[in-house]
């Protein structure tokens, strides 16, 4: 993927810059914040869009508080109250390509100021609690009168219609609530779901694709909309073969032999799974379907004795006697990192794959490389740092990143001064008041 990087690394340098891309003309007055919002806007930045970050100085960003990008290590989630709000690093992620103002929504100068960007912009997002936006007084009929044509993108849990829209969420509730966790885990155990919030940024996607959708039938109808993206709708867009499974065979959901874990049992294939490698939690996958990919698989091991044992006859044997294999494959695998143990089955014709951690995702994966995956943008408060680029790659439209996320506030003067035309003693007058 191509990048058109802009971003020297002095704080002078980051002034804005004109946009180029598809969505440029496009500004976006942005309320969003964590991942289900602040990705679904990176991709409209990533491509012209002027996208206006709006904070409150009194309440951040929470992916400002989160782990650091650099220098230091913390849990997933683990908040530490007077961190650095320009280091965070799941901010500087997902802000990239942005503008950044703060404004005290609790002030009536606050409210003004953000219906004048209303009026200046063309698409209003938000990903609050439900409710949050209504007390603004900011409806969908309010935007329309403030900018005709307006396209405005909501996106939360549950949807902003039905018993369950007032209820809050994160990825995590969505995951369980639309019956993903329930899926998730081995066989005979409770279930397992993930440490990751997923569905945010699943969930993230479909809110891209609804706002461009909208912007296309802006562009040729003229007219706006609103849009109410349910992240568990989503997350149940992902359950279709469960489901069908549940209603059509009448099988239950979690059963003794169900999730199957690393083993398929449709086709009839063994081994199957992921095995241990030399190295701590280090991890092949191997799949060996029939005969012919055993004859592969046994000359790749240099044909061991335990490959003629009766019961690894037959696919359908091997596949009865799966426990018994696995445990001769991962004394195998064992001996050998996952990658050579991948190169050794996958010279041979065998489907096999190192399971990869980031370290291998981020500095040793020759396709991801090549592919120019990630890319390095300058931050005046943390360095340089590594960002993962957008995995689309067009033949002739290319991803403007001009500057790494705004800093707290950054684009203040630019935003009240060249977008709206405050002068200079006001904007001074109002950060001085705490209203900006």
């Amino acid at each position: 993927m191509t990048t058109d990087l802009e971003t020297p690394p002095g704080l002078s340098d980051r002034r804005p810059v004109p946009r180029r891309g598809p969505l440029a003309g496009v500004r976006v007055a942005d309320f969003c914040w964590m991942g289900v919002g602040s990705v679904a806007t990176r991709l409209l930045a990533d491509f012209g869009a002027e996208v206006i970050k709006i904070e409150n100085r009194r309440r951040i960003d929470r992916p400002r508080l989160l782990p650091i990008y650099k220098g230091e290590v913390r849990n997933y989630g683990e908040e530490v109250p007077d961190a650095d709000p320009n280091r965070g690093g799941l901010h500087n992620n997902y802000s990239r390509n942005k503008l950044g103002i703060t404004v005290d929504m609790k002030t009536s100068r606050g409210r003004e100021l953000v219906d004048q960007l209303i009026s200046a912009s063309s698409v209003v997002t938000e990903n609050f609690a439900p409710g949050v936006m209504e007390r603004w007084g900011l409806t969908y009929d309010r935007l329309e009168e403030l900018s005709p044509g307006v396209i405005y993108g909501r996106m939360s849990g549950f949807g902003h219609t039905g018993p369950h829209a007032n209820f809050k969420s994160y990825g995590p509730i969505v995951q369980a609530v639309s019956g993903l966790s329930f899926i998730s885990g081995l066989p005979g155990r409770e279930p397992s779901g993930w440490g990751l919030s997923y569905m945010d940024n699943q969930a993230a996607y479909y809110n891209s694709a609804a706002l461009l959708m909208a912007i296309l039938r802006r562009n040729k109808t003229g007219l706006g909309g609103e849009i109410d993206v349910s992240a568990v709708e989503v997350g149940i867009s992902l359950i279709g073969p469960d489901l069908l499974d549940v209603t059509v065979n009448g099988n239950r959901t979690r059963r003794p032999d169900f999730p199957y874990g690393n083993r398929l049992p449709h086709p009839a294939a063994a081994p199957h799974g992921v095995f241990p490698s030399r190295g701590d939690d280090r991890w092949v996958a191997i799949t060996v379907f029939g005969d012919d990919d055993w004859s592969r698989f046994v000359e790749a091991l240099g044909t061991p004795a335990w490959s003629r044992d009766p019961r690894f006859a037959s696919q359908a044997l091997r596949h009865q006697h799966q426990d018994e294999l696995d445990s001769h494959v991962a004394e195998w695998t064992r001996s050998r990192t996952a990658s050579e143990a991948m190169e050794i089955l996958q010279t041979a014709g065998v489907a096999a794959g190192a399971a990869q951690d980031a370290s291998d995702v981020n500095e040793r994966d020759p396709q991801l490389a090549s592919r120019g995956t990630f890319f390095e943008l300058d931050h005046p408060v943390i360095g340089e740092a590594r960002f993962e680029g957008t995995p689309i790659a067009f033949g002739r439209t290319e991803q403007h990143t001009w500057r790494s996320a705004p800093l707290l506030g950054e684009d203040n003067h630019y935003v009240f001064g060249d977008v709206l035309g405050l002068p200079a003693d006001e904007i001074a007058g109002l950060e001085a008041e705490g209203v900006i």
